[in-house]
């Protein structure tokens, strides 16, 4: 059984105007957003409690009226902060909606950029900086009327895009060779990740996931941790049980099997491993999990 997509490539909204906005609550409907990627611009927006989200390599907690900025191919993931949960907006938008004419000079001067690792941003925006003072009437603009975005208010999110784009170049800056240098080694790291994806029901050695990158291990486990802010192993470890918690509360396989079809060969160690990331056996994250969706 496969877990969710490392790069997504899910088009949101529709062909012709790719766009989208998704209300969610951490942990009442989803338990997490594992690591990923996409090509479009994501603005994620707190708007209750706490939610953590992790941006390359590096976790932030957002509390009410917190947002972060995701540029297209970042790595990133969101999940629960702590004991607390939260309620969030994710804002989807394609750079292709910023793109005119043929050979447009707005789309060239001020998305291709960004595409490009040309230009890049800080990503986290608390409540009262002046970033997020500027962009927060467009975002409560786009969240609050995201029902009917593609029938009668095309034109308030279009310039609300537009008035956002304004702002990410205006707090932009060039990006340093450092900076470039840094993207394509962990651009490189994504085939381990890929691996785990296809592979995570095998052992997985140091090597193996290090010559899928072309490091050294002693380099790729450097890169590795400040990629994801783990070692290799505890990812893999990680994504397993993701894995497995989602197939408790999805099917009714024994729960043996489940540990075997996860890559766990030691079921005692699968059950404390279970039992340290979710404060509960897998007996009874799956009661709790069937019990939710019966209600």
């Amino acid at each position: 059984m496969d877990y969710s997509p490392l790069q997504e490539t899910k088009i949101h909204g529709t062909v012709a105007f790719p766009y989208s906005v998704y209300r969610a609550r951490i942990p009442e409907w989803i338990r997490s957003f594992p690591l990923h990627w996409h090509d479009d611009f994501e603005l994620i927006y707190c708007v209750e409690g706490q939610i953590q989200v992790t941006l390359w390599r590096q976790a932030h907690t957002l509390c009410a009226q917190d947002l972060i900025v995701v540029l297209p191919h970042a790595v990133h993931s969101i999940e629960q902060h702590g004991s607390e949960g939260g309620e969030y907006f994710n804002i989807m938008f394609n750079p292709a909606l910023f793109r005119g004419a043929e050979e447009d000079p707005c789309y060239e001067k001020y998305v291709l950029p960004f595409l490009r690792g040309e230009r890049t941003m800080d990503c986290f925006y608390p409540a009262g900086s002046s970033f997020n003072q500027s962009v927060t009437s467009s975002v409560r603009a786009l969240y609050t009327h995201r029902k009917e975005s593609y029938s009668t208010h095309e034109l308030l999110v279009k310039s609300s895009l537009f008035l956002l784009l304004h702002h990410m170049n205006q707090h932009s800056t060039a990006a340093t060779s450092d900076d470039r240098s840094q993207q394509l080694s962990y651009s490189r790291l994504k085939n381990a990740l890929y691996h785990v994806q296809k592979f995570y029901d095998h052992d997985i050695c140091i090597q193996e996931a290090a010559a899928q990158c072309g490091f050294s291990e002693s380099h790729f486990m450097k890169l590795f941790r400040e990629f994801t802010g783990m070692s290799f192993n505890a990812y893999l470890v990680n994504y397993r049980l993701e894995l497995a918690a989602k197939q408790l509360s999805e099917t009714d396989f024994k729960v043996i099997d489940i540990a075997e079809n996860c890559g766990f060969h030691n079921h005692s160690y699968f059950t404390r491993a279970f039992q340290k990331k979710y404060q509960k056996t897998p007996l009874m994250y799956r009661r709790a999990a069937q019990g939710k969706s019966l209600t």
